[in-house]
């Protein structure tokens, strides 16, 4: 469905339920205190506490300590307030102030972003979703004007901003996985070690055997911006 179609289910007709869709409808006013600020906080501190798959649209109004239709009156489904909460903390996302270096002030956004991302374990799995709300919309109009004094436009600036984005949101997702599992990453690298006749490289590379995943991440950014600046200079 496209956006006029959004619209229009959001006037009046019965909603789609899609993501994103809550960035197309005005907030509804109401008399109970009920906000989509206080919905989205609320959301946050839950999500943080349960997860994606124990948070529930009950569970929420309780928090609230509203009825559920209350809070059915701002949010139509699970998905808008997924939505609400992905976008909210975005917000803890500091822009950097911008310098002579676009390498720099982009190294300095995805590791911000990063950081947020593990800080909220459940944001990662939810940004394959439609990024429209207005905390990650400034974020990335950051990300590209920044890549833009780079000289890159069109196809390349598309290119740069997904590798970016991808490798940022893939490094949170592998990571926040992994904390939340029960097995070792040295045992997962023993297995390895164990196995080294089947999988040499792996071994001699101690590959999942506890690395400093900042030091890592913060490495194979600085491979891709490099590989960003060097095609700039050529």
């Amino acid at each position: 469905m496209d956006a006029k179609g959004l619209r229009a289910g959001g006037r009046g007709g019965r909603s789609s339920g899609v993501a994103g869709e809550v960035w197309l409808r005005a907030e509804k006013e109401h008399r109970d205190p009920l906000t989509r600020d206080r919905i989205t906080t609320t959301a946050v501190a839950l999500l943080d506490e349960v997860g994606i798959a124990r948070l529930t649209m009950r569970g929420l109004a309780e928090r609230l300590d509203v009825a559920p239709p209350t809070l059915y009156w701002h949010v139509k489904t699970k998905d808008d307030v997924l939505d609400l909460a992905v976008d909210a903390i975005f917000s803890e996302v500091v822009l950097p102030r911008r310098t002579a270096s676009w390498a720099a002030d982009v190294r300095r956004l995805a590791l911000r972003w990063r950081t947020v991302m593990l800080r909220h374990p459940w944001s990662p799995p939810l940004l394959g979703r439609p990024m429209i709300g207005p905390n990650v919309l400034a974020r990335t109009e950051f990300l590209q004007s920044t890549l833009v004094r780079a000289g890159l436009s069109g196809p390349d600036l598309a290119a740069a901003t997904h590798a970016i984005a991808n490798l940022t949101i893939g490094a949170a997702l592998t990571e926040s996985a992994w904390q939340s599992t029960a097995l070792p990453r040295d045992s997962a690298y023993e297995h390895i070690r164990d196995q080294a006749s089947e999988y040499p490289t792996l071994a001699a590379n101690h590959h999942l055997d506890s690395p400093d995943m900042d030091a890592v991440f913060a490495r194979g950014l600085d491979h891709l911006l490099a590989g960003l600046i060097y095609k700039h200079v050529i």
